[in-house]
């Protein structure tokens, strides 16, 4: 299938993003979560996760791996929206006696074919868009019940093997490379051995420049808290109840007009360095200012990328001028000039867009950007201000969470659900599986709003224990 490369780049932002409340950052294809058990019980591993695929969860978690084992998942990826494009995931854990235990994973994902046209829309060719990552992990027991580990991750994007248009990046086409790190914990057997907690944070390192380094994006640095209680604990039962609780560690805001003049300045206003327009922090300053960044900002955000609030009506026709509150004033033409109107509250003299009534004064403004009219559904950006809460934070958390139930250690019965209320995301999962003979298979089926890309998906993976 042959795609556009800034469409499918922008495809896939926004899904992912969608799913993960992520529009700020880069590589959000990094937050794919493999493995049909963990998917079955709604992505919450972190506290739990002891076999080959710790190494993606959390890296502390191999050090409770009980055989050496290799892991391997692949899927075809939304499917209901192209049909060549695929993920292929393998991980390992090697235990060496009075060391530790050595592992790591491999990620790669397929984006298809696509159609490379110069900047007049000539086709020239096609090409693949691929990203790749490989993490190298570490994990050794501090006590018998505790545990550390790390991973040290490089990966690779190739949008698109030439730039277009103005673009420049250090290699001169649209591919990146970056390395980040990710570290955990894990502690076990609290409460009588029903109560497991496990922290980890991921995806930690430099900005990422994917097409433009100009544009730079943060890592998608995710810290990731939660519990394994054990509620059933037989000879041949076996029922768990899983939490886990995710956060990005990415401090940002958009462009926002903070000083209600409806303009996006590259002055003061909001009292940093980067005034009104959108700014991601450094990624050592952001683990830190992310729990600051959405109460501490405040103002009309500029959804459509023009530095100006409002000035469109839903069909996405120019409107005319404001007051401090959105109102609309009328204007009188300046007698014997094309383009200088006078305000009638203030008698100010101006200048700027609008379209004119038959009596020459502006029609009111409008609410929308210039976007406006070509979603479903417009969102106004007079109005947008953000309510400087700190609940506005709390709408970042996503919540995973999940139960299983073993029998005779052979067979599992696994359900969760993904709650992501700023991504709009409320997914039930469902899944089972089984290992004889140290092979294991396991299924899982996502299910979701109508609609969503990745509603109604299917997950198959295998682990080999030896």
């Amino acid at each position: 299938m042959k795609r556009n490369a800034v469409a499918i780049l922008l495809g896939i932002t926004m899904i992912l993003s969608s799913a993960s409340a992520i529009t700020n950052t880069g590589a959000v294809w990094l937050l794919i979560a493999p493995g049909a058990r963990a998917e079955a019980m709604g992505e919450a591993q972190v506290a739990i996760t002891d076999d080959a695929y710790a190494s993606y969860y959390n890296p502390a978690g191999l050090a409770f791996v009980k055989h050496n084992q290799i892991g391997a998942m692949y899927a075809k990826w939304l499917p209901s929206l192209v049909n060549d494009m695929y993920y292929t995931f393998l991980a390992g854990a090697y235990s060496v006696p009075n060391v530790g235990v050595f592992g790591g994973h491999a990620i790669y994902l397929n984006l298809g074919e696509q159609k490379w046209t110069d900047e007049f829309g000539n086709e020239l060719g096609t090409f693949y868009s691929y990203m790749t990552a490989v993490s190298a992990s570490y994990a050794t027991k501090i006590k018998e019940n505790s545990a550390i580990g790390v991973n040290l991750k490089f990966a690779y994007q190739m949008l698109s093997p030439v730039a277009t248009g103005t673009e420049q990046t250090s290699s001169g086409n649209g591919d990146s490379f970056h390395f980040g790190f990710d570290l955990g914990y894990q502690i076990r057997n609290l409460l009588n051995d029903r109560l497991d907690l496990g922290f980890s944070v991921s995806n930690v390192g430099p900005k990422i420049a994917f097409v433009d380094k100009a544009q730079a994006d943060p890592q998608p640095t995710n810290l990731k808290m939660g519990l394994s209680l054990n509620i059933l604990k037989h000879e041949h039962n076996d029922l768990s109840f899983v939490l886990d609780i995710n956060r990005i560690l990415a401090s940002s805001h958009p462009s926002m007009d903070a000083n209600e003049n409806y303009i996006i300045e590259l002055g003061n206003p909001l009292k940093t360095t980067y005034g009104e327009e959108s700014y991601t922090d450094n990624w050592f300053v952001g683990i830190f200012t992310s729990f600051t960044d959405d109460w501490r900002y405040k103002g009309d955000i500029d959804l459509s990328g023009d530095y100006i609030i409002g000035g469109y009506d839903a069909n996405g026709n120019e409107q005319g001028w404001h007051n401090a509150y959105g109102d609309r004033i009328d204007f009188v033409r300046l007698a014997g000039t094309e383009g200088y109107w006078v305000n009638t509250e203030t008698d100010a003299i101006v200048d700027g867009p609008g379209t004119y009534s038959s009596t020459g004064n502006p029609v009111g403004w409008g609410d929308f950007g210039s976007n406006a009219g070509q979603y479903t559904e417009d969102t106004p950006e007079v109005g947008s201000a953000a309510t400087g809460s700190f609940r506005n934070e709390l709408r970042e958390l996503i919540y995973n969470t999940g139960i299983e139930y073993i029998y005779n250690k052979m067979f599992a019965l696994r359900a969760g659900f993904i709650y992501d209320k700023s991504g709009d995301v409320m997914s039930p999962t469902v899944g089972f599986g089984f290992i004889y003979k140290g092979l294991g298979f396991d299924f899982a089926y996502t299910g979701g709003k109508e609609g969503h890309p990745l509603a109604n998906t299917m997950r198959y993976s295998l682990r080999y224990e030896f």
